[in-house]
């Protein structure tokens, strides 16, 4: 009797307790969709945005527009993506149009914050040529790039802003950043094109270029206007001169015409050579001169800059290969100088 009904107490409490466990189960299963379902609700926040740029706000480049002849306020980043744009080829790699992005920039600013700068039409700051640097607007950069505008300057824009704010700095100051397109294998010393020595604009090596379609060039001219346009005589002997000394970055120093001394920048710049890294020769009544890079070859090169760019390096480690000693430096301090200067 008493083992009946030890029996029937457990079968009761097992009833009882079967039942208690399902709902247990059951609110425990449906807690979870609840809390599942408000997490759905309610998501977690995103990362936090990149801080997007507003042109508005940015302190302007008063630019000389060489085909109006008038002065545009540019915003500072517009303004250099308009000079990426114009003075770098888009297909380039990323990090390459990056460096150019921070050479473009502290160009223009170091301009901005020199006096002796401030004597342009108008009271421009810089023009929009080659004398200072190529600027060009976006219609301008849709009549260049036609159907690619629109990923080109998605491109450069990119870049541009990757890098907003960043400047170059040598003890403190915005440095001449001075570029070109092409090296002969070798950037220029300062002191070797233009005279004054720059401690950080010096000679290093730069292979990558052998890949630009500038690396090598052949100009041929008359006998005539080779004697025009350097004012000297050729000897009688058929030959046309000897180049006396080279710099460190290859290039011609000083080339001897007859007994007259020239330099090889000026022969450069008045027979419109690309390079004053050159060889010359005479056939008869025609000078043939052939040249090795593009450009002046001071500071960084472009098509050296993008070859670094393929081997993986950065645009903070390009910018200090072709500048030497340099910072990478907020523009902030300079803006506010600026500003309090022209408000």
């Amino acid at each position: 009797m008493r083992r009946l009904l030890i029996t029937g107490i457990i079968l009761c409490t097992v009833v009882l307790f079967i039942p208690t466990m399902l709902v247990l189960l059951g609110s425990s299963s449906t807690s979870e969709q609840v809390q599942s379902t408000e997490v759905a609700a309610n998501p977690a926040p995103p990362p936090e945005a990149t801080e997007e740029y507003q042109p508005e706000e940015d302190v302007t480049v008063a630019v000389f527009r060489n085909q109006s002849s008038t002065v545009e306020q540019i915003p500072l980043e517009e303004y250099v993506i308009g000079v990426v744009g114009s003075e770098m080829h888009a297909s380039f790699e990323v990090e390459a149009l990056k460096a150019q992005s921070l050479a473009a920039r502290t160009y223009v600013l170091q301009y901005m914050m020199n006096e002796e700068h401030f004597d342009f039409p108008e009271g421009a700051v810089v023009t929009d040529t080659t004398n200072h640097q190529v600027y060009q607007d976006n219609e301008q950069l849709k009549e260049k790039w036609g159907a690619d505008f629109e990923q080109n300057y998605a491109k450069v824009r990119e870049a541009v802003l990757a890098t907003k704010g960043e400047i170059l700095t040598y003890d403190g100051q915005p440095i001449d950043a001075q570029f070109f397109s092409t090296s002969n294998g070798y950037t220029e010393n300062s002191e070797d094109y233009w005279g004054n020595e720059t401690p950080y604009l010096k000679s290093v090596t730069s292979p990558w270029d052998q890949e630009s379609p500038r690396f090598s060039g052949i100009k041929r001219m008359s006998v005539a206007e080779f004697e025009s346009k350097l004012k000297v005589n050729l000897p009688d002997d058929g030959t046309v001169g000897t180049i006396v000394s080279r710099t460190d970055g290859g290039r011609v120093a000083v080339a001897q015409i007859n007994g007259k001394e020239i330099s090889g920048r000026v022969v450069r710049d008045e027979l419109g050579l690309d390079s004053s890294d050159f060889q010359w020769q005479r056939q008869g009544d025609e000078i043939i001169i052939q040249t090795r890079g593009w450009g002046h070859g001071v500071g960084m090169s472009q098509y050296g800059a993008n070859g670094m760019a393929l081997e993986g390096k950065t645009y903070e480690e390009i910018v200090h290969y072709y500048y030497q000693d340099i910072t990478i430096q907020s523009t902030k301090p300079f803006v506010e100088q600026y500003v309090a200067k022209n408000s």
